[in-house]
């Protein structure tokens, strides 16, 4: 009897396995819904307490994985050949040096400009790099429909510095259009630099930068600069200026060529870290008559070049003030400009007249001997008054300075200029000379080490002879000083 019991019910199951099935579904999706019904908020508002719940689920989960690898497996640096050669690899990573770093560019004339910067040494030295210039107008005002088109030509580079460069050399880059008057209607458009390594560097690839160094306004253009009258008939070009100067001899520099070139003649000083606070003091009072500019240049340290970038510098200067000047002065501030007694600057600049440039004469002096009957009296007595021995080696070459006619330039030197239409002479002796007391613009201590009571000494195994030149018009310095400028630098220190 239970085993028919238990039969039955296995069979009344097996009859209502479908009904089952259908009340155990039912059952399990209302315990879900319950349990949902939980979540679900009364009103259509959300609480604090919500977004504490949703914030806290979200940062609980992972952060996603990137879609791309952070970083790529670096190339094989070798790999077997199927002949069984191993071919090496050399991977490139950087830069050693900078394609071309512009300072500026200036208009040499209507059809041409000039490009004044730094490239790498070694690009130039090793490597063939090239440059084109492209003009590019803009719509002429009359016209806004102007299809003026760009115009290209071959630029032609120069490097003035002799080689001297370090990691950068520096580069003229002479733009000259022929026949074509670029910017003619005055509409304004801008000069473009190609620069291209043409392979230096990696043979693999001719990099070509695109570098818009001049853009030139609508209405700016003023043809009449190039053929008009300079506004200076003297002008001093500067080196690059470092160290710790002495304020003392810039301040005796700067009153005597005041006086010696005249209420026509102008300075450009170049700042390369050297024109301190004390420094610049000496230099404002000039700078507000209107015969100084200070130019802060200090950025230029960036890139290794000869001498604080010297060569590049005084290009810099030649072009930028090219037409404000009749002539163009290069030496340092340790340097004196002397023409005898009964000559003028201007008396001997017009006998050089039919030349483009000529180059100057250097009597060296010594920048420790000093006359006995000083002693006492150095701290009243200026760099050139004091400092009066001559060094009287004689049949050696000697460094020489020079001037120029800036318009007949292309380029230009520290001691010369190599690039230029027109003569050259170095046969001025006696006419023009510049005396040079070297190292006393960086002594910032009393410049008188040796004192002597004789017209002649041998120091160093050097002879030296009296020459009291300078020493002679010093008076006459100081009074145009104080005339100019009042006594605000009478307090100057060394």
């Amino acid at each position: 009897m239970a085993k028919e019991k238990k039969l039955f019910f296995v069979g009344s199951l097996g009859n209502y396995a479908a009904e089952l099935k259908l009340l155990l579904t039912t059952l399990l999706l209302l315990c879900g819904v319950a349990t949902l019904l939980q979540f679900i908020p009364s009103r259509l508002t959300i609480s604090s307490s919500d977004l504490r719940f949703c914030i806290s689920r979200v940062s609980q989960q992972p952060p996603p994985l990137p879609s791309t690898p952070l970083s790529t497996p670096p190339p094989p640096l070798s790999s077997t050949l199927p002949n069984g050669t191993i071919k090496r690899a050399f991977i490139p990573y950087g830069s050693a040096a900078y394609n071309f770093v512009t300072m500026a560019a200036y208009r040499g004339g209507l059809n041409t400009f000039a490009i004044v910067g730094l490239a790498s040494k070694p690009l130039h030295v090793y490597g063939k790099p090239t440059y084109e210039c492209e003009w590019i107008p803009l719509p002429s005002l009359q016209n806004s429909t102007s299809s003026s088109k760009p115009i290209s030509t071959t630029g032609y580079k120069i490097l003035p510095d002799w080689g001297y460069g370090h990691v950068y050399t520096v580069v003229v880059v002479n733009c000259t259009f022929n026949d074509t008057t670029i910017n003619g209607d005055n509409s304004g458009g801008k000069l473009v630099l190609h620069a291209s390594t043409s392979g230096g560097g990696d043979t693999n690839f001719n990099v070509t930068d695109r570098i818009e160094v001049l853009e030139e306004a609508p209405g700016t253009l003023n043809a009449s600069l190039f053929v008009s009258k300079p506004k200076y008939d003297y002008f001093y070009c500067g080196s690059s200026l470092y160290g710790n100067l002495n304020p003392q001899r810039v301040r005796e520099w700067i009153a005597y060529h005041v006086r010696f070139f005249g209420p026509r003649s102008h300075f450009v000083i170049h700042d390369a870290g050297g024109v301190h606070e004390q420094v610049l003091e000496v230099l404002k009072p000039w700078m507000e008559l209107g015969y100084v500019t200070l130019q802060d240049i200090r950025d230029q340290e960036r890139f290794d070049g000869y001498y604080h970038n010297q060569f590049m510098v005084v290009n810099d200067c030649l072009h930028r003030y090219k037409f404000m000047a009749k002539w163009m002065f290069f030496f340092d501030v340790d340097e004196y400009i002397y023409v005898p007694p009964k000559s003028t600057i201007k008396t001997v600049l017009d006998s050089l007249s039919e030349y483009s440039q000529f180059t100057i004469e250097q009597m060296p002096m010594s920048s420790k001997i000093c006359l006995s009957e000083d002693y006492g009296k150095f701290y009243r007595k200026w760099g050139f008054e004091k400092l009066v021995y001559r060094d009287n080696i004689r049949g050696i070459r000697r460094d020489r300075k020079y001037a120029a006619q800036p318009r007949s330039l292309y380029a230009t030197g520290v001691h010369m200029s190599q690039d230029l239409a027109g003569k050259t002479t170095h046969k001025t002796e006696g006419r023009i000379m510049y005396f040079h007391y070297h190292g006393t613009i960086a002594e910032r201590r009393e410049s008188c080490k040796i004192l002597v009571n004789s017209t002649q000494v041998t120091h160093d195994k050097i002879p030296y002879e009296l020459d009291t030149t300078l020493r002679d018009i010093a008076g006459v310095i100081k009074k145009f000083e104080l005339k100019m400028i009042g006594s605000r630098l009478q307090k100057t220190r060394q």
